[in-house]
């Protein structure tokens, strides 16, 4: 699980829209979360993952 990544749809707060990216997975509190970057705006995204 360290160089996991998770690409797909995450939602921009600035742009109000979804974006297609490419980020990594992170373990918080026991969630994965993947991290990533809005590739239009810059603004960092981030998208709960479920436990499996």
């Amino acid at each position: 699980m360290a160089d996991e990544k998770y690409s797909g749809d995450f939602y921009c707060v600035k742009c109000r829209e979804k974006r297609e990216a490419t980020g990594d997975v992170v373990v918080s509190n026991e969630r994965r979360m993947a991290k990533a970057v809005c590739p239009v705006c810059g603004t960092k995204l981030n998208r709960i993952l479920g436990k499996a």
